[in-house]
């Protein structure tokens, strides 16, 4: 009875205002018709609780609110629109949060322990990986490793893969497999602890992870071995390549050794000697981000029980450190193209996706620009009785224009160092054909070799068996306990 009378005030509700819609002078409006029929499809969901078979993390490293709106500008603009209008797959899912990042001992946080708080459900210590609290930086007899959702998962029967273009053994890759107290230990480590190539291998040996794709060529041979795509630099002697042979896991290095490997078998991708290039540099032979989601679905498919998939775009990241805008935006428009390959090949009904960050990056977005201003070049003056902005740049206070983004602080500062040690500057002069560039540094303020990471909040979007638990403000560790209750319930 109480569903029934629910149902009917629901559909007088929508009646009513459709007739009132009819009434108003911006019922014609696209604004208006397009808001009208988001309303009508959120009346109309259901909430999906079914037991996720898959679970999809997506972790664009770097990629806060404001970047994501960068991301989606240069997208939009790359395809000839305005880019305002434009959306990435992920800003249509259906339930969305916005998310703290902290670490315990960290107002802004580190990759590492952000990373692991969506890997075991708990907040960690700055730059360590899947430790508890006790855990004192860089001294692995304060270890106390914590159980991880990718074991929990294996111990299930389904698969593991770990997707990025940073290298496998960089923090958030590391986060879905290895425990350490110091995230630098990518292949060395003090005597007596445990680095972290070494600790991917013993997990594949484990039977935990089954997939693992990004760079890093260099952390798993002996210091000068020569490999297809780097020097090793392994200062104990371990040429780890001869124990994944003797695990049966495939190694392939390029395109084409990527496409010939047998999905059936476990496989280690190493497709750089660090990390990969930006996709923007990314050179022929060497796959995109997309390329590696793909072949990892093609492996973690053939389990029945299903799998969990980590996608990260490392690089993203590293640009906004780097204070170049060009090579964030287009390494996130590639990380939108991989999440939509997961879109076009999975089944929602049971495969839970999820879009989100490790922290921000302290970057802005100035002025009063008019719509379609060039998001890597310059603000633009709002037109009068038109969309489009006017072609005049806006002028700051000094006489100058300005890009659409700069950063609050890193290598493209303003302010020089004087011959006595000290700061001071005056900001150059920029056209637009250097602002578009796509080696141009953005204007920051502070002086710093690497532009920072910010402690704000960053968004998550998600889609697919529990993805409503996600809403309002949330710590970053809910992720796991979501992830955790999609796929099993009150099981775990």
């Amino acid at each position: 009875m109480f569903r029934r009378t629910l149902t009917s005030i629901t559909a007088l509700a929508l009646s009513t205002s459709t007739l009132v819609a009819q009434e108003l002078p911006q019922a014609q409006s696209e604004y208006f018709t397009a808001g009208q029929s988001a309303i009508a499809e959120r009346v109309a969901m259901e909430n999906n609780t079914n037991r996720a078979k898959n679970i999809v993390l997506f972790v664009a490293d770097g990629m806060g609110i404001g970047t994501n709106y960068g991301i989606r500008l240069f997208d939009g603009q790359q395809k000839g629109m305005l880019g305002e209008e434009h959306n990435l797959p992920h800003d249509l899912f259906p339930h969305s949060a916005i998310m703290k990042t902290y670490n315990i001992n960290a107002q802004t946080p580190d990759s590492a322990p952000t990373a692991g708080s969506m890997n075991t459900g708990v907040k960690q210590v700055f730059n360590t990986i899947n430790v508890d609290d006790s855990a004192v930086y860089s001294d692995c007899s304060t270890e106390v490793p914590l159980r991880l959702f990718s074991e929990i998962v294996s111990d299930a029967g389904k698969s593991v893969g770990v997707v990025s273009t940073a290298s496998v053994a960089h923090a958030t890759p590391a986060a879905v497999y290895a425990k350490t107290v110091d995230r630098q230990w990518f292949h060395d480590a003090p005597e007596g602890c445990l680095d972290i190539a070494q600790q991917l291998v013993n997990q594949f040996e484990a039977g935990v992870i089954d997939v693992a794709l990004g760079g890093g060529v260099r952390d798993f041979a002996p210091e000068g071995t020569e490999l297809e795509k780097g020097t090793g630099r392994r200062l104990d002697g371990q040429n780890l390549f001869e124990r994944l042979e003797e695990l049966n896991v495939q190694y392939v290095y390029d395109a084409e050794t990527l496409a010939a490997a047998d999905r059936s078998q476990p496989m280690i991708g190493l497709f750089a000697n660090s990390d990969m290039s930006y996709e923007h540099d990314r050179p022929e032979g060497e796959p995109s981000l997309s390329d590696l989601t793909a072949a990892a679905l093609d492996n973690l498919e053939s389990n029945e029980d299903g799998y969990y998939l980590m996608v990260e775009a490392g690089r993203v990241d590293h640009a906004n450190h780097a204070g170049n805008a060009h090579r964030a935006f287009s390494d996130g428009v590639e990380f939108a193209e991989a999440i939509q390959t997961v879109l076009d090949r999975v089944n929602l009904e049971e495969t839970l996706v999820i879009v989100t960050a490790d922290h921000e990056h302290v970057i802005t977005f100035q002025g009063y620009c008019g719509r379609g201003s060039p998001v890597t070049g310059l603000c633009m003056e709002v037109g009068e009785g038109q969309v489009e902005h006017t072609g005049e740049p806006t002028l700051a206070d000094d006489g100058k224009p300005f890009t659409v983004v700069t950063y609050g602080n890193g290598p493209g500062s303003v302010l020089i160092q004087q011959e006595d040690g000290s700061y001071s500057g005056e900001r150059p002069e920029v056209t637009a054909e250097e602002a578009q560039d796509p080696d141009y540094l953005q204007q920051a303020l502070l002086p710093m070799s690497s532009e920072s990471h910010s402690g704000v909040d960053v968004a998550l979007w998600a889609t697919g068996p529990w993805a409503h638990l996600f809403g309002g403000t949330m710590d970053q560790e809910m992720i796991f306990h979501v992830m955790n209750q999609a796929a099993f319930g009150s099981d775990q």
